[in-house]
């Protein structure tokens, strides 16, 4: 894939332009900082909007469900999905309601999304799967079996059309405003992880494993 991934006439960013980007680096990061996407679709002329997990690998977004959801009733040779990805950085407190924010990372992606049949390819998505959301999780659990394989589907978005929208910095008030006597700047948000919780019925001599018990991202 090149460097740089050329707007289209869906991709581009209209309102706020300066705030897109087009650029690999920044749509990975945020694609591999983020652990749930949004995919839309439509089946039988209504609309639907479902979160699910993914993971991008190489080129690709890799997204699962259910075989028995309705996103996959007509699966066929691609289905045409939106999915969109947004981390939230900070509430942007203006002097003014009207021009409150939020700064935030966010991604879209149009394409059509194809059914994954090879298993090689299935599990090489689980596995992306599990060691995005704490590495070194895969070889410590069991593995999928026959069963839960069929009943999981997972398809491949290729990244061929997308693009990233991102805003930073401060509140950006009309500039009478500033004279007001309001407090204004950002609360900066932060995902974080709190102590690991044992199951009731793990047994109590097996030890917290590392990355559990010094969750880090």
């Amino acid at each position: 894939m090149p460097d740089t991934i050329p707007p289209t006439e869906r991709t581009r960013v209209v309102r706020e332009s300066h705030r897109g980007a087009y650029d690999r680096e920044t749509i990975d990061k945020i694609l591999d900082e983020g652990y749930v996407c949004h995919v839309g679709f439509s089946a039988d002329g209504q609309p639907y909007v479902i979160p699910t997990l993914y993971a991008r690998i190489a080129d690709a977004i890799y997204f699962h469900g259910s075989a028995a959801s309705r996103m996959l009733r007509n699966v066929g040779d691609g289905i045409s999905v939106c999915v969109t990805v947004t981390l939230t950085d900070g509430f942007v407190l203006a002097r003014s309601v009207f021009n409150h924010s939020m700064n935030y990372r966010s991604v879209m992606a149009l394409g059509k999304a194809i059914l994954v049949n090879a298993p090689e390819e299935k599990f090489k998505a689980l596995h992306a799967f599990t060691e995005k959301i704490i590495r070194g999780r895969w070889n410590d659990a069991r593995q999928p079996n026959e069963k839960e394989l069929k009943a999981t589907s997972i398809l491949r978005l290729p990244l061929t059309e997308v693009s990233a929208k991102i805003r930073v910095g401060p509140p950006e008030d009309d500039a009478p405003d500033y004279a007001l006597p309001v407090w204004a700047g950002v609360i900066p948000l932060a995902l974080t992880a709190g102590l690991p919780i044992r199951d009731e019925r793990c047994d109590p001599s097996i030890p917290t494993p590392g990355y559990a018990a010094r969750y880090e991202r």
